[in-house]
Order: structure tokens, then sequence, then C-alpha cells
């Protein structure tokens, strides 16, 4: 703990990392562990791990801002359902990480706490919105975060900052409190320096919980065993740009580079994509209207307080009709059926996390709505995710690669009740962790 605890102290001021900080309650927990430990009690699985939150989560006693100043001294007085199992399993809750305001947007920054800067090179962007929880992970702050994902947000900041982002299906880890108990747009989920200390952190999130209506059945422990695996003839999809979204040069390159290390494993790689032809309408149109229920209760005084995309997202949900939001489930629905017989001839779609390489911090990023130069920055996580929502038949997964770096990421697909449903998300996993191993964690560590 007094390591991490040093570490923060010499890192986080110049990068911004970890915007809440209780070492003392840090230490008081490790003495506690220790104690245990002594006793010969049995241990968790995250014994002693040091964790800070992520800022759109409530955590009992500790400042929860998410990201606005209409909450800037909000303390909860209890704790999210997945910090309640993660202090279960022994982890030692130290502080949060920061994240845009209410998790919106790509760029870590929000009126609170500032901008938190990416560890490679400072003067680019560290993605979001669980940018604070990439940075800390790669500058060796924290061991192990948790982080949410909307349209990208574990995976994106991952991919800036060389660390693994898992975006697990709806249900894998319950959220609650949720107001939109059966929604699967926004899920929580791992984010770690390797595919094994993900998959840990997920044994210890995941599993049912009756407060949450769309929860898997399977328990998290599973995904606490052995990862390694026979890759011989796994039939992959590789995507260079899903069918015709841009991609930068320098990520198509990093992308190329990397298809000889699952052929040497003995994969068979083969171009192809499915189509994702009106997966951005979709995406916008059931966005704006999660934004507009989540929002019901925000007055008109409240609003001139929300950054503009978070309001422009409000009033766009606000408009829309029944007619509208029934049409997007609709396609939504008929783009699950043309994912569901693409990957019925593979078992792996291997393509970019991001189609470009980490932005300059003076540039705006993209809205994601009303057009900017990026404006495709994340439609490979938006059609992504839309697909997530449901299950196929097979271990469906994505493993993703970024430019000048080797961050083997992955996204779990949740599969149906039967013999395929109790192994939706190893085999994306264990795909990581063989990738992963031509390039260790040690030799991807910043500089600083």
């Amino acid at each position: 703990m007094r390591a991490h605890l040093s570490r923060i102290e010499r890192v986080n001021p110049s990068l911004n990392a970890i915007v809440t900080l209780d070492p003392e309650r840090g230490l008081e927990g490790a003495r506690a562990a220790d104690a245990r430990q002594a006793r010969g009690e049995p241990l968790g699985l995250l014994h002693g791990l040091p964790i800070a939150h992520k800022d759109l989560v409530m955590t009992a006693g500790i400042r929860t801002t998410f990201g606005s100043t209409l909450f800037q001294g909000f303390v909860p007085a209890r704790d999210d359902l997945v910090v309640e199992r993660l202090k279960a399993a022994g982890a030692i809750t130290i502080g949060k990480t920061n994240t845009p305001e209410f998790g919106a947007g790509s760029q870590t920054y929000n009126e609170v706490f500032g901008e938190t800067l990416n560890p490679y090179d400072t003067s680019k962007t560290c993605g979001g919105s669980s940018g604070g929880a990439a940075v800390a992970l790669a500058t060796g702050m924290l061991p192990i975060a948790d982080g949410s994902d909307m349209g990208g947000s574990l995976r994106n900041p991952g991919s800036f900052c060389n660390v693994v982002g898992l975006r697990p299906s709806p249900g894998r880890v319950p959220l609650y409190p949720s107001q939109l108990a059966w929604s699967g747009l926004a899920v929580l989920g791992p984010m770690a320096r390797t595919v094994e200390d993900a998959a840990l952190l997920l044994s210890a999130m995941a599993g049912p919980d009756p407060r949450s209506p769309i929860s898997i059945r399977e328990p998290g422990e599973r995904f606490a065993a052995p990862l390694g695996r026979n890759f011989q003839g796994v039939r992959i999809a590789w995507s260079r740009d899903l069918a015709g979204l841009p991609v930068d040069g320098r990520v198509a390159a990093a992308l190329e580079a990397k298809r000889p290390v699952f052929e040497a494993l003995g994969c068979e790689t083969e171009e192809a994509q499915p189509g994702f032809a009106e997966a951005d309408e979709i995406f916008k149109v059931l966005r704006a209207w999660t934004f507009a229920l989540g929002f019901t209760a925000v007055g008109e005084s409240a609003m001139k307080h929300l950054k503009d995309t978070v309001r422009w997202n409000i009033e766009q949900g606000r408009t829309l009709t029944a007619e509208q939001v029934g049409r997007a489930e609709i396609k939504r629905t008929l783009l699950y059926h043309a994912m569901r017989q693409f990957m019925e001839g593979y078992e792996f779609l291997i393509l970019p996390v991001s189609q470009v390489p980490p932005l300059r911090r003076t540039r705006a990023l993209c809205d994601r709505d009303r057009g900017c130069e990026d404006g495709d920055l994340h439609r490979l996580d938006e059609v992504l995710l839309l697909h997530h929502g449901h299950r196929p038949p097979r271990h469906l997964g994505s493993l993703r690669l970024h430019a000048g770096g080797a961050s083997g990421r992955v996204a779990d697909r949740r599969a149906p009740s039967g013999r395929l449903g109790s192994a939706a998300a190893r085999p994306c996993l264990r795909a990581g962790r063989r990738r992963g191993e031509t390039a260790p964690a040690r030799a991807r560590q910043p500089g600083i």
C-alpha cells in the first residue's frame, strides 16, 4: 500500500488521474488486511490490492462528483454494488479516478478537477471516459481499476494508454442502483495492465444479483481460472475498417503488423466484416433516449450547469417520438441477426480499437453528434456495442490493437443459456492473453 501511495504522490500531480485520494483509509485497510492474514482467516481474490473507483460510482464516505459541478460536494452514504463486491473480495478503496462530466466524452476533462493527461505524451489525450483509471494503471499508481462503457469508455482509454479494457456483456457485472435496470447500453467492466489481471478483477465484479433483472447467472469465479488454450484452426475475421469507416493509416499498419502473431498461434485469418450501415443512426437515437430518461428529474435551473454535449443529448432525447425509438430497436434487431449469421463462420472478429491514435489535447475532440474534424472517431466502438446487448450463438469477441502499442484488448459477448453459454467471455480473454505475450506489460510502461 505504501508503495502505491508513494507512486501516486510522485506521479499523479503531473497527470491528474486520481482526483480524490484518502491515504489514511488505504493504510487502515492495509493494516486490517495484514491482521486478517496473520489470523489465518480466508482471504479474498483481491486481498490487499488498492483500488480507486471511477468517479461515476458511489462510494460511502468518499466524495463522488460524477465530474459535475452540481455534485462537487456530494458524499454518498452507501456504496454501489460493484464497490461492495470489490471490498468483499479484499480490495482496498483509496479514492476516485477522473472522468468527463457524467462520463460523456472521449476527453477526460471536467470543470471540477480539470484534465487528465496521457502518460506517454502529455500533449495528447488519454481518451475517455475511463481515462483516469487508464492513466493510473499505465503509470503503476494502481494495480487494478474499474470503469464503465457506453460508447467506448473502457476501450478507447485502454487503447490510448496501452492497458487492457474489457467491455463485458450487459448483466455480466450487474448495475445497482440504476434508473434503467433493463438497459444494456452502459455497462461496468474491468481495467488492468494485463489480460490476466483484468480476468482476475472481472472474477470479483461479475456474478448474479437479484437487484439487477438482466444479471447473468454464471458466477464470477470462473474468470479466475487459467486462460491457457490451443488456438490451432481457430477462424478469425480480420477487418481494418468495418467495411469502409475511415481509419488512420498508422492504426491500420499497427493492426496488420500483428496478423502474423495470430497465424503463428495456428489461427486462420480471413479478411471479412459484417455490415453496419445504419448502426451510427441507431446508436445516436438510443443514446439520446437514454440521456433523456436518465435526466428526467433535472430542471431547467440545473440544466444550465451541464456541459453542452450532455445538454444536447438530453434535448435530442426529449424530442424523440415513439416511432423513432421503435424504428431504432427494429433496426437493431436486424443488425443483431446480420451479426449472428456472420459470426457463424468465425470465432473472433479482430479490428482496431479506435480509428485514430491519441489526438492532441489542444484539439477539440468530436462531440460524436454534430460533426467535426474527427466525426467518425467512435463509430467502431458504437457499432460494436449495439450488437453487444444481444446474445449471439457462439463465442463472439473482438481483440483490438492500436497504433504504437501492444494493448491486447477484448470484448465479452453474452451467449445464450446452454452448452456455449457458460464460456462466452473466456475465449476472448484467452486470445488477449496469448496476443499480450508478444509484448509484455513491463516493456509497454510509459517513461514517466
